[in-house]
């Protein structure tokens, strides 16, 4: 009788430890994404050392082997054409843009003043106009020509020497909360912003654009001074033919926070989902026609991936990046 009632107590401690056993070997992950190749949208998932926390905020390129990322805590990463790596940037106060004239002359942009140059080798800290502001993008034409936006509706410009605030002259009862900036050249340069706000540069006078519309605008790129795209809340994607701006079809009502491309016929627009987790959006314009190409990113392998994307960046077709949160780093072959 004592024996059976040993056997019958390890068999009991056996189903135990069975079960316990399974039960701590079910998944704990979060909803920070797999990085799992390929998408079936054609886009993949790159590995890079700042998955899954870091939350990438912009890209720029020299070419497809000498690619930039800036993020949260100071972090920029550089892709070489086979691997991404972390690069020494001295702070970690948190990156918002990024723009080069070459591989030796990349500007990064950030909170609290934060200005950051690399000339090839290392990185290094600029002195700010003003002290303390937030700035979001960065974008120039060269070395010598830079300017960035700052959140508070100031635009600051460096002249190859020290930066310094431009003079925006608008009526007192005109709020500029700028976002974004872009242009073709020094004498035409595109701010936008909070409430459908477009400014115009012509190279001595800053100018308001009618928008014709009231939504928040967060990106702008293009391919000429009569064909720029600026796109935001909504799904709106605006277009200026070098006259008026006019509002596109996307098809979407997905919050697009960053366009970019290679040609006026292949252009991505990227973004998050309208909703309060941010799946990611993407969409591509073939020279007539919107369509939407986010495919599975959102789903793969049967996880959640919130991919809120907010920057792009292409060098040709075949050649495309997109950076976001959870250490987002997307890549378009083309195919």
């Amino acid at each position: 009788m004592k024996k059976l009632f040993i056997l019958f107590i390890t068999l009991v401690w056996c189903l135990f430890t069975a079960v316990a056993c399974s039960a701590s070997a079910v998944s704990t992950s979060s909803t920070a994404p797999s990085q799992t190749t390929p998408a079936p949208s054609g886009w993949t998932y790159q590995e890079n050392p700042g998955y899954p926390y870091v939350s990438f905020e912009a890209i720029w390129g020299a070419s497809p082997s000498d690619v930039f990322a800036v993020g949260d805590n100071g972090n920029i990463i550089h892709y070489d054409g086979n691997v991404w790596s972390t690069m020494n940037t001295g702070t970690i106060i948190n990156l918002t843009g990024v723009w080069g004239s070459s591989p030796s002359d990349v500007f990064a942009v950030g909170l609290s003043g934060t200005i950051l140059h690399y000339n090839g080798k290392t990185w290094g800290t600029m002195v700010s106009a003003v002290p303390n502001v937030s700035f979001n993008k960065v974008w120039g034409t060269s070395s010598s020509d830079v300017f960035a936006v700052v959140g508070g509706g100031s635009i600051q410009h460096y002249d190859g020497k020290n930066w310094s605030v431009m003079t925006i002259n608008l009526p007192s009862n005109i709020f500029v909360n700028l976002v974004n900036i872009w242009g073709t050249s020094s004498s035409d340069v595109f701010a936008v912003g909070v409430g459908g706000m477009i400014l115009h540069y012509d190279g001595s006078t800053w100018s308001i654009m009618d928008s014709g519309t009231a939504n928040e605008l967060l990106g702008i790129w293009g391919t000429s001074s009569s064909n720029v795209y600026a796109v935001g809340t909504g799904g709106l994607v605006l277009h200026y033919d070098g006259n008026d701006w006019s509002s596109m079809t996307s098809g979407t009502t997905s919050e697009l926070i960053s366009i970019g491309g290679s040609s006026a016929s292949d252009v991505f627009a990227v973004g998050a989902v309208a909703g309060p987790l941010g799946y990611a959006s993407i969409l591509h314009y073939n020279g007539s026609t919107w369509s939407d190409m986010t495919g599975d990113i959102n789903n793969m392998n049967g996880e959640i991936n919130y991919y809120l994307l907010n920057g792009v960046w292409g060098s040709s077709p075949s050649d495309v990046f997109a950076v976001g949160r959870w250490g987002a780093v997307l890549h378009y072959p083309g195919y």
